[in-house]
């Protein structure tokens, strides 16, 4: 995978039938421009100079017209690899796109692999990997919040303070080797000095830790499960809070029989809400398949919202949903509050209860504030940094900060200086490993991997 020397081609937009004006067919490598210039014909004294748009015709090997399009030229080392690129701005759609990509093939360039665009602005110094993984995001981003979290570290913010942390360990190592080398010939080794430098860069570590389930949440978002008996306003809640019409509301009883969802972003955190199938006691076997839905769905939830009836009041058949749930996943949802005149007794263990009227889309923000609260309780508070790290820089800053941490603890036993410098060699190791300073090709591959064709 790691390949420079040849040239590659993808399509660089989504592909559909009848949407989308402009599709972009991307050439990367030592032969794009000659590719470019076989196929494309600019007709006039068009200049063929980097950064400049050309305007003319994609033609085949046997001079037949197959589009009308504009060709970007980027050529080396100002383009996003590094390499000459090109671009052809096709029309959009399905086959005209596809065929440009063909006459780009058979003149000499070879499909992309997923990611390989931005794995080559990566081993061309154009991008360290933290920016490389910060594309990704931004371009499966879910709210502005993710959007805004994924473009700080494009911006190289991370990658920054990463470099910073590992120059400072090197710093340190250099240090110790030489006093492992030429002893003698130096002062005394403070080693409260040592002792602070790595405090100081273990407090920058657990700085960056804790964005972590943060970064994880504005990439992933939540899974919420609206769950209860029959009839007691769960699609009526899904449509007040989703400002929607996704689920079916009737006075019947078992109305929804699959898992119905919805989407939105509250306080910067994707959420996506489940509303299943109401759990009771049934005979009804298409009822059936839809109450094991729901369970399934309460399994994969991270929080549940439990909806009871206000006209009803606390019942036998809720308290037995109660005790099957975890409560600590729990939020009570006392809907149709409307229509009573005093709010039923609850028990008091049950907390906590936010009451709602879907008809009248009440408690809807406390519904939120609640969500919020839940799904944060017992992290660590968010620190003033801009931006968050993902599962896999997490990952390696646990390495460092476990190393680290045996550093300290090999000073504190008064181990010689050997015995230090090997944990301090696993730190700076795995920092490099965030940048892409120090990474494997296997690494490489599963994070491109997961990148679209094209990018």
């Amino acid at each position: 995978m790691l390949n420079l020397g040849d040239t590659i081609a993808a399509i660089a937009t989504a592909v559909a039938p009848e949407q989308g004006s402009i599709a972009i067919v991307r050439l990367s490598g030592v032969d794009s421009l000659k590719i470019a210039q076989t196929i494309f014909h600019a007709p006039g004294k068009q200049t063929w100079e980097s950064h400049r748009i050309l305007y003319g015709y994609v033609k085949n090997s046997s001079g037949q017209i197959v589009d009308e399009a504009l060709l970007l030229l980027m050529l080396a080392p100002r383009s996003y690899t590094r390499e000459d690129v090109v671009e052809f701005h096709c029309h959009g759609g399905m086959i005209t796109v596809q065929k440009v990509l063909h006459l780009c093939i058979e003149q000499g360039a070879r499909l992309a692999r997923p990611g390989e665009f931005t794995l080559r602005a990566v081993l061309n110094g154009r991008l360290d990997l933290t920016q490389a993984e910060a594309i990704a995001d931004l371009v499966g981003a879910k709210s502005t919040a993710s959007a805004e979290n994924a473009l700080a570290v494009l911006q190289g913010k991370l990658g920054q303070q990463i470099r910073s942390l590992r120059s400072q360990c090197l710093d340190l190592l250099a240090e110790l080797e030489a006093r492992i080398d030429f002893d003698e010939d130096l002062p005394k080794l403070d080693i409260e000095w040592v002792r602070k430098q790595i405090s100081d860069i273990l407090i920058q570590v657990n700085q960056l830790l804790a964005t972590a389930e943060r970064g994880e949440l504005l990439r992933r978002g939540i899974k919420v499960a609206i769950v209860g008996r029959p009839n007691v306003g769960k699609s009526s809640l899904l449509n007040a809070w989703s400002q929607t019409d996704r689920a079916i509301v009737t006075d019947l009883p078992g109305t929804t029989r699959d898992v119905v969802d919805a989407y939105l972003v509250v306080q910067g955190i994707p959420v996506e809400i489940l509303d299943t199938a109401g759990i009771r006691a049934t005979d009804d076997p298409v009822e059936q398949i839809g109450i094991e839905r729901s369970r399934k769905a309460i399994q994969k939830a991270d929080v549940i919202l439990l909806v009871i009836n206000a006209l009803t009041g606390w019942t036998s058949e809720d308290a037995t949903l109660y005790q099957e749930l975890d409560s600590q996943r729990v939020i009570v949802v006392m809907n149709k509050i409307d229509l009573v005149t005093e709010l039923p007794r609850m028990p008091l263990a049950i907390k906590p209860i936010i009451y709602t009227s879907a008809v009248h889309q009440t408690g809807i923000d406390q519904l939120e504030t609640a969500l919020l609260a839940l799904v944060q309780a017992g992290t660590v508070q968010q620190t003033n940094l801009t931006y968050t790290i993902n599962q896999r820089q997490q990952t390696a800053l646990l390495t460092t900060q476990k190393a680290l941490e045996n550093m300290q603890m090999t000073i504190a036993q008064g181990l010689p200086i050997d015995f230090w410098t090997i944990d301090l060699r696993t730190a700076i190791q795995a920092l490099g490993s965030i940048t892409g300073e120090d990474i494997t090709e296997p690494v490489l591959d599963r994070i491109f991997s997961k990148f679209c064709i094209g990018k």
